[in-house]
């Protein structure tokens, strides 16, 4: 008696298993947490934020610094370092370009004086200026106590005041003589009778 068991065919349409040409399942995909991917998601943006809030403080500081600069410094003076602040008023009134003095002095008859009584002072005018002067006795007048103008008399007095041209710093005297006898309070020069006018008291 054979004890071997029976050899059985194969039956084509019962299944095996593992069936034949396949390897073990497929394991099934792991799962993400969707709390977590939020989390990162939100983490991004906020660091974001931040960074660009830095770089706006920054740029921003640096032109609040370049305005501050520029408002607060003085203006300086050209060629000379120092700012506006720092210049002495200037004098408003200027160097006059005409110096005159005037006192009392005896009356000298020329031969050219008529009968009567004059009045003679003697001035000395400088010419401070940078150009010439022209000095002449009509352009002298003589102011009494009383506020009476006198105009000169010509070639009364032996002394009369040349008629020259000055050069700037030179100077002369001579005198100024008006008609009667008057006390003089001061001598007025006026350039070319309608320049500028100049007046000294007599002493």
């Amino acid at each position: 008696m054979n004890n071997q068991h029976p050899h059985h065919p194969h039956d084509p349409n019962q299944p095996t298993w593992p069936p034949e040409g396949y390897g073990p399942p497929p394991q099934p995909p792991k799962k993400t947490s969707v709390g977590k991917i939020v989390g990162l998601g939100c983490a991004g943006v906020i660091g974001l934020v931040v960074l660009i809030g830095v770089i706006g403080l920054a740029v921003g500081g640096d032109g609040d610094k370049d305005d501050t600069t520029k408002s607060s410094a003085p203006p300086t003076v050209p060629d000379t370092g120092r700012t506006a602040d720092d210049l002495p008023e200037q004098d408003a009134k200027s160097k006059q370009a005409v110096t005159l003095k005037a006192r009392t002095t005896a009356f000298s008859k020329s031969i050219l004086a008529t009968d009567g009584d004059y009045t003679s002072v003697l001035v000395t005018i400088t010419n401070n200026g940078d150009k010439p002067l022209d000095v002449n006795p009509l352009y002298f007048t003589v102011t009494d106590s009383n506020g009476t103008k006198h105009t000169t008399e010509l070639a009364v007095d032996e002394k009369q005041i040349a008629t020259v041209e000055l050069a700037p710093g030179e100077n002369i005297s001579g005198t100024v003589t008006g008609k009667n006898t008057f006390a003089p309070k001061y001598v007025t020069y006026t350039d070319g009778f309608l320049g500028d006018s100049y007046r000294a008291d007599v002493s």
